[in-house]
């Protein structure tokens, strides 16, 4: 096909990393950009020549794009697939993916109805040491695996300027930890192992300052006996030259070996039995975010679209992902175990 016409909608700060990923690619033009923030929207588009506009419609009436991106909030999702839908146009939608379960549940419907896809741009599963891991995994190298744990450690919510700089919507979600940040090692794990069936979850709020959740210790039953840690602390740092760049580090234990990432995006492996750990060489690029994370799922799509290869992530399938969600808060609130199927 001719190069893939892609809309953005989406100024802010996250939506940049959309366009630089668009920008940069093969057989991809980005044919306009729409936020109602003009100032934003400038900013954006000032190093490309792009079209802008403040009427999502009337971009994609006027550009016809192939694909719709979507880095804008929650509560603009549904209106936006609607509008999308209407017109056949492919989407590609941020996370948290629309403003309740029940707009999620209803954006899926608009999109069988159509025929088109949704994918939601849980970015986290293409950091490319998560990639290596599955493939390791998938080799056997690690044996049969016990428990895999991520300690979330991105030490940007202390006192009371916490997230302004980047994010301050942030401080005024009342579910933030799980609800923003969790669910990337939710799909994480899913994508890894399978999607969780159970969860365990104690949350609670350490800065004052924030409506929400910062810190909690979450346990999910996945598929295989293993067993799933996220031990989330947004005010605690970890050890990297870029604290953005794996926000944490992560241990896959299993019977014939242990697989350790660090805050370097570098991935160990040490045999069972063997006190020494070796590095596990694999080709990344430290561009932009998350190990150029952004790219790899904009060009995933892309691909999809352009050569026919399968799609991860489609809408219908992160519905599970906001199951989970759900749980987690349920457990805080019960102080139980959930089953995940009770949430669906």
């Amino acid at each position: 096909m001719s190069a893939l016409k892609v809309a953005v909608v989406g100024a802010g700060y996250f939506a940049r990393f959309h366009h630089e990923a668009w920008w940069r690619m093969e057989r991809v033009e980005l044919a306009g950009i729409c936020d109602l923030d003009q100032a934003a929207l400038a900013a954006a588009a000032g190093e490309q020549d792009v079209p802008v506009f403040i009427n999502a419609a009337q971009m994609l009436d006027e550009l016809k794009p192939d694909l719709l991106d979507i880095a804008a909030p929650p509560p603009s999702h549904l209106p936006l697939i609607r509008l999308a839908m209407e017109r056949c146009i492919p989407v590609i939608c941020q996370k948290p993916f629309c403003a309740s379960p029940e707009e999620a549940k209803e954006a899926v419907a608009l999109s069988r109805a159509a025929g088109r896809f949704i994918c939601v741009h849980e970015n986290f599963r293409f950091q490319p040491w998560y990639r290596k891991a599955k493939e390791l995994l998938e080799e056997g190298a690690l044996g049969a695996v016990y428990q895999i744990t991520f300690r979330l450690r991105p030490g940007d919510g202390q006192g009371p300027d916490a997230y302004l700089s980047r994010q301050p919507y942030f401080q005024r979600m009342e579910r933030f930890l799980v609800h923003e940040t969790g669910v990337h090692w939710i799909d994480t794990f899913r994508y890894l192992f399978g999607n969780p069936t159970a969860v365990f979850a104690d949350l609670r709020r350490l800065n004052p300052v924030i409506a929400g959740e910062d810190a909690g210790l979450m346990i999910f039953d996945l598929p295989g006996g293993v067993r799933g840690i996220l031990d989330a602390n947004r005010l605690a740092d970890h050890a990297a030259s870029n604290l953005r760049r794996t926000m944490g580090e992560m241990l896959i234990e299993g019977s014939a070996a242990s697989l350790r990432l660090d805050g370097e995006g570098r991935l160990f492996l040490r045999r069972h039995g063997e006190a020494a750990e070796g590095e596990v060489k694999f080709r990344w690029f430290d561009n932009a975010f998350g190990g150029d994370c952004v790219f790899n799922l904009c060009q995933h799509v892309a691909r999809h679209m352009q050569d026919g290869s399968p799609l991860e992530n489609e809408a219908s399938d992160y519905l599970a992902v906001q199951a989970v969600e759900r749980a987690c808060y349920l457990s805080a609130e019960s102080r139980g175990w959930i089953d995940v199927t009770a949430c669906l």
